[in-house]
C-alpha cells in the first residue's frame, strides 16, 4: 500500500477532547450543553448507536437526554414530544434516530426539529442555508470528511472533487461543503456517463453510494484523496460451524485503491467514528448560539 492512512479513530479522539475542552469554558459561563436522542422501536443497530452516543455525550461532559419509546408510538405522540424538546432550554440538540417505523412519516419528524437545535442537519431549513452559504447546522457525516480534507490538505481552494452518490444526508451536502472550500464539485450517481473517468480526474473522490467495492483502483487519479463513506456487511465464507461469516467493507475497493490513491480512510476506522465526533461538536455549537457565546474554532464549517 503507498496511501497515507486517514485514522478517523484517532481524528475523532481529538476532536472529542477539543469538544470536551469547549465544554468545560461553556460550564464555567453556568451553561451545560444538552443533547437529546429520540429512538422508536428496538432496531439493534440504532440501539447500538443511540447506546455510543449517550456514552460519549457524557464523556465530554454535556447532558445527554434519551427517549427510548415503543415501536407502536403514534406520529402524533412523537410529535409531541419533539415539541416538548424543542421549548425545553436545557437541550440544545435533538436527533431523532433513523429509520423509524413505517407508520410515521421521517420528514414530517424531521421537519418538527427546531432547526436551531437540528443537530443532524436535515431539517429543509438548514439544507436551504447550506446551499446558499449561510450559517447551518451541517450534517455530521459530510461534516467529519470536510473536517479530515482540510486535516491533511490545508486549503482546498482549486481542487477538483467528485462525489459519487447522490443522498440528501451525504452526498448533496458534501458536495455544498466542498463548493463552499472553493473546489471545483462534480456529483457522479448511478445515472453519469462513463463513470470511471469522471472520478480519474478528481483530487478528491467522496464516494458514499452504499454499493460495496464499487470504486477501484482503475478509478482513481494517483496521488488523489479518497474519502470512503460507506459501511456494508458482506459475505466472507464461513465460520468453524457453518454458520455465515460476514465483513465490512466500504465503496472503494481498499486494497486497489490504496496502491494508487495518496491518501485514503479505511473502514471501519475512518469516517465512521468521525460523525459522532461531529455530532457533540454540533451540539456545542448549538448551545453556544442560543446563548450567545463565541463558537468553537475548528469544529465547525
Amino acid at each position: 500500500m503507498t496511501a497515507t492512512l486517514i485514522d478517523g479513530k484517532a481524528f475523532a479522539a481529538k476532536m472529542r477532547a477539543r469538544v470536551a475542552d469547549e465544554v468545560a469554558r461553556v460550564k464555567a459561563a453556568g451553561i451545560v450543553p444538552g443533547l437529546a436522542v429520540v429512538l422508536v422501536g428496538e432496531d439493534p443497530a440504532s440501539a447500538v448507536y443511540v447506546r455510543n452516543k449517550g456514552k460519549q455525550t457524557l464523556e465530554v461532559g454535556m447532558e445527554s437526554f434519551e427517549h427510548k419509546l415503543p415501536i407502536d408510538t403514534s406520529e402524533a405522540d412523537l410529535l409531541d414530544l419533539i415539541a416538548t424538546l424543542n421549548a425545553d432550554p436545557a437541550v440544545h440538540g435533538i436527533l431523532c434516530q433513523l429509520p423509524v417505523p413505517d407508520h410515521i412519516d421521517a420528514d414530517k419528524v424531521l421537519a418538527a426539529i427546531d432547526p436551531a437545535k437540528d443537530v443532524d442537519g436535515f431539517h429543509v431549513s438548514n439544507v436551504g442555508l447550506l446551499a446558499t452559504g449561510q450559517k447551518a447546522m451541517v450534517p455530521c457525516t459530510p461534516l467529519g470528511c470536510l473536517m479530515m480534507l482540510r486535516d491533511l490538505h490545508g486549503s482546498l481552494s482549486g481542487m477538483d472533487a467528485v462525489v459519487v452518490g447522490r443522498s440528501n444526508i451525504v452526498g448533496k451536502p458534501m458536495a455544498q461543503l466542498l463548493l463552499r472550500d472553493s473546489c471545483t464539485v462534480t456529483i457522479a450517481h448511478s445515472r453519469t456517463k462513463n463513470i470511471e473517468d469522471v472520478v480519474r480526474r478528481a483530487d478528491i473522490v467522496v464516494a458514499a453510494v452504499g454499493r460495496p467495492e464499487m470504486v477501484t483502483g482503475d478509478w482513481i487519479k494517483p496521488g488523489a484523496t479518497v474519502i470512503d463513506v460507506g459501511i456494508n456487511r458482506i459475505g466472507a465464507g464461513l465460520k468453524d460451524d457453518g454458520s455465515p461469516k460476514t465483513r465490512l467493507v466500504g465503496d472503494c475497493h481498499f486494497e486497489s485503491c490504496a496502491a494508487v490513491a495518496g491518501a485514503i480512510t479505511p473502514v471501519p476506522g475512518g469516517v465512521g467514528p468521525m460523525t459522532i465526533a461531529c455530532l457533540l461538536a454540533n451540539t456545542l455549537t448549538a448551545c453556544c448560539r442560543a446563548n450567545g457565546l463565541a463558537e468553537p474554532e475548528g469544529l465547525t464549517a
